[in-house]
């Protein structure tokens, strides 16, 4: 596992702090610190794989599919109760405490595998899809973390997953272009005739502002999709999902006060933001329950 990427090759206490780094500067909030213990550090290490796989995939040297097969064998070993990779020996006690399923964490992999191959999406539905490895398999860990997972709450989860993914995409447009990736969908881009040398031009133009606004609008949608997930939590998984997708409408709001100008600047919503949209949110779904 040495030769996966070098900044996850440090000691395990170096390691879970870079995560716990990354996970501040997310939109919304990883591990609420009012949460039990034993929920914060299980999401907390499905955070800490999704967050290697990513910077794998992302990052790593040389062979990165052969890095991601690596991890691949790892989680198999994880289930065994011998992962070597610290990260992925901290998912141990929650697969095993709470009989997490395998095919979450293959889709990530998926994802980041799908990456190395396809630098572009035509349409809403091929990105979509695309959501479907890399963003929903979280929010459906997270419902079994709290023993609150069906059918129909997965779906609602899907929807706030996919909307948190492609309002990322929008803070990343700059970012990922520099990786040779256009995760906007190219039907949008001509529609509002969005080249490639707007995705990077600073002052974002103004082109690729309507652009982002066409696509915050559609994540906004998603967003009220999903809401009645709320409605239908109690305790500590109402609110773990509450700060989910009150992060995603503080994103929105904050991009949408920037003028949607994310290649001059980093766009990110304030902890400020991001508890008035949780408690107008907490208002809104419990007048529902």
């Amino acid at each position: 596992m040495s030769g996966l990427a070098p900044a996850w090759t440090e000691a395990t206490d170096a390691v879970a702090g870079s995560v716990l780094r990354k996970a501040r500067a997310e939109n919304f909030p990883v591990a609420l610190r009012f949460l039990p213990r034993l929920a914060r550090r299980d999401l907390l290490a499905i955070y800490g794989f999704a967050r290697l796989v990513d910077d794998v995939g992302d990052e790593a040297p040389g062979d990165r599919e052969g890095a991601l097969d690596a991890i691949e064998a790892d989680l198999d070993r994880a289930y065994r109760g011998a992962a070597r990779h610290p990260l992925v020996r901290a998912l141990e006690p929650s697969l095993r405490e709470r009989a997490l399923p395998r095919a979450p964490f293959l889709a990530l992999l998926a994802a980041n595998r799908m990456d190395q191959r396809v630098r572009r999406y035509r349409s809403w539905e091929e990105l979509a899809r695309y959501c479907a490895l890399s963003a929903n398999p979280v929010g459906r860990l997270v419902l079994r973390v709290f023993d609150v997972a069906t059918p129909e709450r997965e779906a609602l989860s899907d929807a706030i997953c996919t909307a948190l993914q492609l309002i990322e995409h929008c803070q990343d447009v700059a970012e990922d272009r520099g990786r040779g990736r256009v995760y906007l969908p190219a039907c949008d881009l001509a529609a509002f005739a969005c080249e490639d040398r707007d995705l990077v031009a600073a002052p974002a133009s103004a082109a690729l502002r309507r652009v982002l606004a066409f696509e915050v609008a559609r994540a906004r949608g998603l967003l009220a999709r999903g809401e009645p997930l709320l409605a239908a939590l109690r305790g500590p998984a109402r609110f773990a999902v509450l700060g989910f997708a009150a992060g995603g409408h503080a994103a929105c709001e904050a991009l949408e006060r920037a003028n949607y100008d994310v290649t001059s600047r980093l766009v990110r919503p304030s902890r400020r933001a991001l508890l008035r949209w949780a408690l107008r949110l907490g208002r809104r779904t419990r007048s529902r329950a």
